[in-house]
């Protein structure tokens, strides 16, 4: 009887899966550390939104936000990057960006409006829920040009969860009245949930890790402590500036998505004549 070599590699390769099923590296234990601190926030956000604490809800799912944002650059830089911990933060954004902000908003106003109020509710986590499973998909799609990674198709979750919840940062600066009209809030909620299942492309912001020219250190550096001020020192006015700004840049990321659409199917078609053209 003869052994095929493929066989013992194949049982090699399979031995070699189920150990790293059981097993993670160190090095993976620190993005997923922030990944489930993340998700603490979330969940302490809704309790403090039970107890009436807005604004110390509010502050749990932007420190949920900044964790978020800083478990993918942490995994890339360990190179501890993980399947487990891709799935595990979708379920963290799921509960901190689908559940915990629209929570907030129902327990603040929407519960006026019963179960109307409670449909809202459900329809923004949903939304959520099939942005967060069509962004997983569309990372295993290899087929996409490289210039697409600048956009989001649809608006993120963690950047819907900072707009919808407006309404509370407009009332901690002293316009109440939005609390009396829960239709209006709910309507709102419904616009941002249909902009994360829409396919209005937003900005990536992943531009941002690219390298600064040693001239331009000095302005970087001065804007983002002047930011950094200026957030400490007003922070629900500044967040209340950064929504009407993100909402107001909407067109133009969607006119240069459209913009490197066109010219990448323009060079495509180039090539394609060049090639029909050597080929007679």
């Amino acid at each position: 009887m003869t052994l095929s070599p493929f066989g013992s590699r194949d049982r090699a390769a399979g031995v070699h899966q189920r150990r790293s099923l059981k097993t993670l590296p160190i090095r993976s234990l620190v993005p997923n550390s922030l990944t489930v601190m993340a998700l603490c926030a979330g969940l302490t956000s809704i309790r403090f939104g039970l107890d009436g604490k807005f604004e110390l809800a509010v502050l749990a799912i932007c420190v949920a936000a900044i964790l978020d944002g800083l478990d993918g650059r942490v995994a890339r830089l360990l190179k501890g990057t993980t399947k487990f911990g891709a799935e595990l933060d979708s379920l963290s954004d799921f509960l901190c960006f689908g559940v915990a902000p629209v929570m907030l908003l129902y327990l603040w106003t929407l519960n006026g409006l019963g179960g109307l109020g409670w449909i809202v509710v459900l329809g923004f986590a949903v939304c959520c829920a099939l942005r967060l499973a069509r962004f997983n998909v569309a990372l295993e799609d290899p087929d996409k040009p490289a210039w697409t990674a600048n956009y989001f198709i649809g608006v993120p979750s963690p950047a819907a969860a900072g707009l919808v919840m407006l309404p509370l940062y407009l009332s901690f600066i002293g316009v109440d009245f939005l609390k009396d009209v829960p239709v209006l809030i709910a309507a709102y909620v419904a616009g941002i949930a249909f902009l994360m299942v829409s396919k209005i492309p937003s900005f990536s912001g992943k531009r941002l890790g690219m390298r600064v020219r040693r001239d331009e250190m000095l302005p970087v550096l001065l804007g983002v402590a002047l930011s950094v001020a200026v957030l400490f020192s007003y922070p629900w006015i500044t967040l209340c500036v950064l929504v009407i700004g993100y909402l107001a840049f909407l067109p133009v990321s969607t006119m240069r998505y459209r913009h490197h659409k066109k010219r990448t199917a323009f060079v495509s078609d180039d090539d394609e004549d060049e090639f029909l053209a050597d080929s007679k």
